[in-house]
């Protein structure tokens, strides 16, 4: 089959001078998007086939997944460009007709029959929404009387109560607005649902664990207002109006924190290779109103990750979204992950839905945060300290707060969520056990220790640095190979406890000062200490560095590096530097500089220094040279007392 042509206009660095990209540039990657993966459907364009593995729901599952959130993206190009897209509302209107035909062999499974159809039927529904007048309104009566059926199989059913709440809520939302059935308790107890897992200034949890990650943004966000937007007279949108927008104005403040100067969000949690799918709250800010950010930093973020993945290779030769981060990666296929998987990405498209007059696509692009000067942000809920550099353009996150999982949990640590660290610019080592961004005991057989269930024991701004600290016991985790459900948490296992372990860290630019108290060693394996720094591709011009910090506490002497020769989602392999004991660790203080980043970030770790203050408290302070450590009149900052 013939790729067609990816056709872009020349890049406009007038409008944007930081991408170059304008709302021409995201039509013409939605239509080359949208042509490829047509090519792969059925003749009557129920179900698009896509090349690759099936998720665990199989075929019938997969192909529905990729109709609908193929047109989700072209939902997004209808309703902002009725006049120009008659050929989408065509090409759907078939598939549409053929997929809830009960007497077609290409019929859809129903969102009763089938648990991910589920998911799949908001997005049809929120684009049916959407596009109203071009599609819906033009369906025959028949092919809308099938649809309300297939849609109608979603009242009484049973949600997860995590963000999948919101794919019922905007069903038989989509429903009441049609003439179909609608169940007013399903969408109350939906709404409760939302409510009871929001953690503040704007932050949700992905149900009862300390479960944060893009999900926060792309759905406990984007579907509040696509919703009020389906329903605007809807009493309970307008109780909600304020509420609901003001949770989301307040997340975009840290959000666009969270974005790298090389356009990439936040490599952390689950479903990454939803890609671009994180610029949706941007474009859900402008679309509704509630954002504090202006249009043109709005803009900046979303489209900067749009040309993230396209110069990296996230669409593959053939016009494909692939599973994986940059290309095509197997490794980071979770269970429910089929082809068409990653077009979830479509929501990342959600800005086209607004005309090409909308100030978010008239206004010339502003710098991100990271861009204008280093940041420092403390984001509670999730439990990270972020510290943004202006030099490299990377931003950074330590990490206590956060693994998927309830304080006490004794699970193995999830690869995505359990690390102490994740950025903009490095992606974590999928193993679940390793040194990366870690704080481990290796017995004599070894295995490392996991860290999920530690407690949070708070973070404060410290000068201008940040300090976080956690802490619990350590354990060994012998978890079997599972096939199981794959959602973002660590899997159980056979325990073998350890020490209990509590890990400061003070943040400062690409520098983090890391002290470790152990306790009750005695009682435990005898086992080597050892201290991660950050995965880094060998052929990266970053720099990953963690030294012992001299003349605090026991001795760390011994060191090495965790290599990995075979391919990454980022490159050809994988990196991480450690420090730790030669022998058995015993209880006392351990303390080590890590470093992350551009050129310099290495003097800077050797930089940091040890000194009793006047109170003859023994103290470690970034030194007064140090590029990140001096305020407008350069005196000296950051310190933290041991």
């Amino acid at each position: 089959m013939t790729v067609p042509p990816l056709d872009l206009p020349a890049e406009n660095r007038e409008l944007s001078p930081h991408t170059g990209l304008t709302r021409e540039h995201w039509c013409g990657y939605a239509d080359y998007l949208l042509r490829s993966a047509h090519r792969y459907a059925t003749a009557d364009h129920a179900n698009i086939h896509l090349p690759g593995a099936n998720s665990a729901y199989g075929p019938r599952s997969d192909s529905l997944e990729a109709f609908a959130r193929t047109f989700l993206m072209a939902s997004f190009r209808m309703a902002g460009d009725p006049a120009g897209t008659g050929w989408l509302a065509d090409w759907y209107a078939k598939g549409l007709d053929a997929g809830t035909d009960p007497r077609s062999p290409e019929r859809w499974p129903t969102p009763g029959e089938l648990g991910q159809a589920k998911v799949e039927a908001a997005s049809l529904a929120v684009g049916l929404a959407l596009t109203r007048d071009q599609l819906w309104d033009k369906l025959p009566e028949r092919v809308q009387g099938q649809l309300i059926a297939w849609f109608e199989t979603v009242i009484g059913e049973d949600y997860p109560p995590i963000n999948w709440v919101w794919f019922q809520i905007v069903v038989e939302t989509f429903l009441a607005s049609v003439g179909g059935r609608s169940s007013a308790e399903d969408i109350e107890a939906g709404l409760a649902v939302h409510d009871s897992l929001y953690r503040g200034h704007g932050w949700f949890a992905d149900g009862p664990e300390r479960a944060y990650d893009h999900y926060v943004g792309w759905a406990f966000h984007v579907y509040p207002q696509l919703w009020a937007m389906m329903a605007p007279g809807d009493p309970r949108v307008l109780a909600r109006g304020t509420l609901d927008g003001d949770r989301l104005a307040d997340y975009l403040d840290d959000a666009v924190h969270l974005v790298g100067a090389n356009g990439s969000p936040l490599i952390q949690g689950r479903s990454l290779i939803y890609r671009f799918a994180a610029a949706a709250p941007f474009w859900v800010g402008e679309l509704s109103g509630h954002t504090r950010l202006s249009p043109g930093t709005s803009r900046r973020a979303a489209s900067g990750m749009l040309d993230y993945f396209a110069r990296n290779g996230a669409i593959d030769g053939d016009g494909l979204l692939s599973i994986g981060w940059h290309r095509e990666f197997s490794g980071m296929k979770q269970s429910y992950s089929g082809a068409g998987s990653p077009y979830w990405a479509a929501k990342g498209m959600l800005g086209l839905a607004l005309p090409a007059g909308h100030r978010v696509w008239t206004a010339v692009e502003e710098p991100l945060p990271v861009e204008l000067g280093d940041t420092r942000r403390l984001i509670v809920a999730p439990g990270w300290q972020v510290n943004g550099t202006q030099a490299d353009g990377i931003v950074r996150i330590t990490n206590h707060g956060t693994d998927h999982a309830r304080p006490g949990d004794r699970l193995a640590d999830a690869a995505l969520y359990a690390r102490l660290g994740y950025s903009t610019h490095s992606f974590p080592d999928l193993a679940s056990e390793s040194v990366d961004n870690a704080v481990v005991l290796v017995d004599s057989a070894g295995r490392l220790t996991h860290r999920t269930g530690f407690e949070t024991h708070g973070l404060t701004a410290s000068g201008d640095g940040l300090k976080g600290s956690s802490g619990g016991p350590m354990n060994w985790i012998d978890a079997p190979e599972t096939t199981g459900p794959d959602h973002g948490s660590g899997v159980p296992g056979a325990v073998t406890p350890g020490p209990d372990v509590t890990v400061t860290s003070f943040t400062q630019g690409g520098v983090e000062i890391r002290l470790v108290r152990l306790r009750g060693t005695a009682g435990c394996p005898p086992a080597r200490l050892r201290i991660g720094g950050w995965p880094l591709d060998p052929a990266s011009d970053l720099t990953s560095v963690v030294v012992p910090l001299a003349g605090v506490g026991e001795a760390l002497d011994d060191a090495g590096s965790l290599v990995r020769e075979e391919r990454q989602p980022m490159g050809r392999g994988l990196v991480v530097p450690w420090v730790g004991t030669s022998g058995p660790a015993t209880d006392g203080l351990y303390a080590a500089v890590v470093g992350f980043g551009g050129q310099g970030v290495r003097a800077d770790v050797e930089r940091v220094r040890l000194f009793t203050d006047a109170e003859g408290r023994l103290a470690v302070e970034l030194d007064p040279n140090f590029s990140h450590d001096l305020d407008a009149r350069g005196r000296a900052r950051g310190q933290v007392f041991i």
